[in-house]
């Protein structure tokens, strides 16, 4: 039995990155297992924890882990990193996610970091959100990019 309130990293619990509105009015059970545990892990301990530190305001989690019921019923990608523990979606309430998306890719290692529908942010600053993975060292691409109603972009844009 895994329990829901484990640290995965000084700011971080398990229960952030599993808790989800569709799962919980479909009743899917999207509790993960240890694979998947250590993967969310991995990820608090190399990005999220150090932009909580950064910026020294809570960061909170959108979307975290999918299991494959969950990433189907919200019409998740098939290949989501969702669905892997190795992403994120997550904002800081009152930071544009714009500066958000920038501060990572100036200063941690990433597989893929998306600025995504962050459009009109000179008057929402939180429209939109940023989803990151990683997934290690050897593997990350540090790939940047932008998603909105237009497409995908590569790099951060502002549009």
């Amino acid at each position: 039995m895994i329990d829901l309130n484990m640290k995965l990293s000084k700011n971080f619990t398990l229960k952030e990155f599993i808790y989800s509105d569709t799962a919980s009015v479909l009743k899917i059970d999207n509790t993960p297992n240890d694979l998947i545990v250590n993967r969310l892990r991995t990820l608090c301990i190399n990005v999220l924890q150090p932009v909580r530190e950064h910026f020294n305001k809570p960061v909170m989690i959108n979307s975290g882990y999918r299991c494959p019921k969950l990433n189907t019923a919200i019409k998740g990608a098939k290949t989501s990193q969702h669905v892997l523990g190795y992403a994120a979606d997550f904002e800081i309430m009152g930071l544009s996610n714009y500066d958000l998306a920038i501060w990572i890719r100036n200063n941690l290692k990433y597989d893929q970091l998306i600025l995504e529908f962050a459009t009109n942010l000179s008057q929402n600053p939180n429209n939109g959100w940023v989803h990151c993975s990683y997934v290690d060292l050897k593997t990350n691409r540090n790939q940047p990019l932008t998603i909105n109603n237009k497409g995908t972009f590569y790099g951060l844009r502002l549009m």
